[in-house]
């Protein structure tokens, strides 16, 4: 059995979330839950974890890995070439279910990006996938708490029948929205390109896209 521990989005113990983040840090694994499903989070810079991820998902290394962070300052700490147009965009729909594909600053592993340079972020707009963030003071991913084409996981349950003990922690912060995943939208081309129409609708992005 998976360390499932658990956490209150709307009023969390401070000391169980210290707990997580302590992991974090620590190049430990954690599942936690965001605005659509649950996601398996490590640290963005602790390359061992990274290969951790691919290794209990059973990832292609081609396939790079989403981060979510914290506000815009940790957003310079892993992109650069980040364009002033975007900002009115990403002041808009963050957080939320956007992810944005930007140029990866030298700080991001290649193992993340697949070595293509680019690196996928959002700031989710969970209560408790925003503190965890926050409490570990660095990005982490988030790609789905699941086996590479298993079904997505919309509670804790769910997440530790599909990965079990594989995971150091899981937090169960009950039901996960499930629906549609987030909008990806790649700003690293001209004009920017939706890569996938997801819980923000195209109608919504397109004025800010040209």
């Amino acid at each position: 059995m998976s360390h499932i521990v658990q956490l209150d989005p709307r009023s969390p113990d401070s000391q169980t979330l210290r707990r997580a983040a302590a992991c974090l840090q620590e190049g430990k694994t954690v599942a936690f839950p965001t605005e659509t499903f649950y996601a398996l989070g490590v640290s963005a810079y602790h390359e061992p974890a990274l290969q951790r991820v691919f290794a209990i998902k059973g990832r292609m290394f081609d396939k790079p890995l989403p981060l979510i962070i914290h506000g815009e300052s940790m957003l310079e700490e892993i992109a650069v070439q980040i364009p002033e147009c975007v900002r009115s965009l990403i002041r808009t729909f963050w957080p939320g279910p956007l992810t944005l594909i930007f140029k990866a600053s030298e700080k991001i592993p290649p193992l993340l990006t697949a070595s293509t340079g680019t690196v996928a972020v959002r700031d989710s707009s969970h209560p408790l996938a925003r503190l965890l963030v926050k409490e570990a003071q660095m990005p982490i991913t988030a790609t789905s708490a699941n086996l590479s084409g298993g079904a997505s996981c919309d509670s804790a349950e769910a997440v530790d029948h599909q990965l079990g003990d594989r995971v150091d922690m899981i937090i169960d912060g009950g039901p996960a929205p499930g629906g549609l995943p987030s909008t990806i939208v790649d700003l690293t081309t001209s004009p920017p390109r939706i890569v996938r129409e997801g819980a923000i609708s195209s109608e919504l992005l397109r004025p800010y896209l040209t």
